[in-house]
């Protein structure tokens, strides 16, 4: 019963703390994980635990997948080499500074390692969550990283509990095979994934069909990754960087449409529920905590807190200047921000479920039957750099955005109205030749160039729109309007003839569903033309 109870429970929280979000403006993962924390005192709850091998084998693959098509890959090119320096090299150096301070506090090297690789990654679902007020470049660098350093902190991790435990053996060459076979292996994984998947999906019409295709995607890369003993994770965002290029380009638009809305609610419930789940095991682990006291445990977590800014923070100076001497060019010129923008970044290196499910699965024994040493506080500390993470840095980071002065970002705007300007042209110059070929009446011809020429000239007028608003505007913004309220009169007409059994709730349901994406349009403010 304990699961049902779970899933209520699960339910409730994430609407009354996206509902407090949203009036007190702190970020939902914030309130998930106090909440989550909270729910660890009530006994029926102090049995759940969040399994490592859910969250590592069903959910991770589900978000990274999702924030991998997601990504902007254009950016992800001009900024690649400082994506591919903050994946790799960052988190070798952060766990290995973390294992320096945990081992100078007592832990042996082993556990020590354990723990550096758990605490290494950043987050890519909190940061995903608690970034979006960034500039897009600096949101899709964070992201990028999050998305491809969980490849690099399992392998160090898998090292350092395989040494622990004793069924490894750490050589530099081994190391670097397992790195090699990490790397090599996820990436071609994710390609061969991406291939089979663009060839299913071009021969499957049926939009419930391609859509359970998609959902095979990240759950196929993730696994025959696993079995060779690649990188999962790879696998799942390489395979969901070339979907992200691939995918507009096949399909249909119905399939696409339900691909985004249950992507959407899918990732938004696994994100809610992963920072409670979070919560209740933070909470278990201060229950669980004998190796230390717990004074000397907090200690532990504020020194590697403290550990993993600093070395985020230089590294993140150290490695901008060191590219500024060897790289002159004006585009890389042009691509430089200030310390403050670096700070910034730093404090947006979240932590999350992957560090959890790390420190969770170690294992309780060495392969000599003794207990694994210091599993316990390994478990506190990560859970508490966690906690600490997406808490203290999740509320300081807008106060430190005002702080930095970040330029506005409008990227996005102009681009979309290029897109809309451009679209629109293109499709207007064509239309004499595409109603040729259709063999189109010219006054259905008439009509459609009127209503195209109407739409351009909206376009442009929103495009040069200042403090005075153009009044093809303001006439647009009335007809919206107007267009809205008669879809409400019409919903309500079509419910009053399925109310007196004039028809059937199936019709009712097939014609509400087109009003709603007309509202839904008209709502966004698309002046596309009917």
């Amino acid at each position: 019963m304990i699961g049902l109870e779970l899933v209520v429970v699960l339910g409730v929280v994430i609407v009354v703390c996206g509902i407090l979000a949203r009036r007190t403006r702190v970020a939902d993962p914030i309130l998930l994980l106090v909440a989550g924390i909270v729910l660890g005192f009530v006994p029926a709850l102090r049995q759940v635990h969040l399994p490592p091998e859910l969250m590592l084998l069903v959910f991770l693959p589900v978000l990274l997948y999702w924030e991998a098509i997601t990504i902007s890959l254009r950016e992800i090119r001009a900024t690649l080499r400082g994506i591919v320096l903050t994946s790799t090299l960052l988190v070798v150096l952060t766990a290995a500074a973390v294992a320096t301070a945990a081992h100078a506090l007592g832990l042996p090297w082993g556990p020590a390692w354990v723990l550096g690789a758990a605490v290494a990654p950043t987050d890519a679902t909190a940061v995903g969550v608690l970034a979006r007020a960034l500039p897009r470049r600096t949101v899709t660098v964070l992201r990028a990283e999050s998305l491809v350093n969980d490849g690099t902190a399992l392998v160090l991790y898998g090292v350092a509990v395989g040494v622990t435990v004793g069924e490894e053996t750490l050589g530099a060459g081994h190391v670097t095979w397992l790195f090699v076979l990490a790397y090599g292996g996820g990436i071609a994984v994710g390609l061969l994934v991406a291939w089979l998947a663009v060839l299913a999906r071009r021969r499957i019409d049926d939009p419930l069909l391609g859509n359970v295709v998609v959902l095979l995607i990240p759950f196929t890369a993730f696994l025959v990754a696993e079995l060779i003993e690649a990188s999962g994770v790879l696998a799942v965002v390489v395979c969901g960087l070339v979907m992200s290029q691939v995918g507009p380009r096949i399909g249909r638009a119905a399939t696409r449409q339900q691909t985004v809305a249950f992507w959407s609610v899918s990732t938004y419930l696994i994100n809610a529920s992963l920072f409670v789940l979070v919560g209740l095991e933070a909470q278990s682990a201060v229950r669980n905590l004998v190796s230390e006291d717990l004074v000397t445990a907090i200690v532990g977590v504020a020194v590697v807190c403290v550990v993993i800014l600093v070395v985020r923070f230089v590294f993140l100076v150290l490695s901008a200047y060191t590219i500024r001497l060897v790289d002159r060019r004006p585009s890389q010129r042009g691509r430089r921000v200030t310390n403050r923008a670096r700070a910034v970044s730093t404090v947006a290196g979240f932590r999350g479920a992957v560090s959890l499910a790390a420190a969770l699965a170690v294992p309780t024994h060495l392969s000599s039957g003794a207990p694994f040493p210091d599993r316990d506080l390994i478990v506190f500390i990560t859970c508490g750099v966690v906690a600490t993470t997406l808490v203290v840095q999740g509320l300081l980071l807008a106060p430190t955005i005002r702080w930095a002065h970040l330029p506005d970002d409008d990227g996005l705007a102009r681009e979309r109205r290029l897109a809309d300007e451009t679209a629109a042209q293109e499709a207007l110059d064509a239309l004499p030749d595409v109603a040729a070929a259709l063999g189109t009446d010219p006054s259905v011809v008439d009509r459609l160039r009127g209503e195209y020429e109407e739409h351009l000239t909206l376009l442009r007028a929103r495009d040069g729109e200042g403090d005075d608003p153009d009044p093809a505007v303001l006439l647009d913004d009335e007809y919206t309007e107007l267009r809205l309220a008669l879809l409400a009169r019409k919903r309500e007409t079509v419910v009053r003839l399925r109310d007196q059994r004039a028809i059937d709730d199936t019709v009712l349901r097939q014609v509400q569903a087109r009003l709603d994406l007309e509202e839904i349009r008209l709502s966004r403010g698309d002046p596309a033309p009917e």
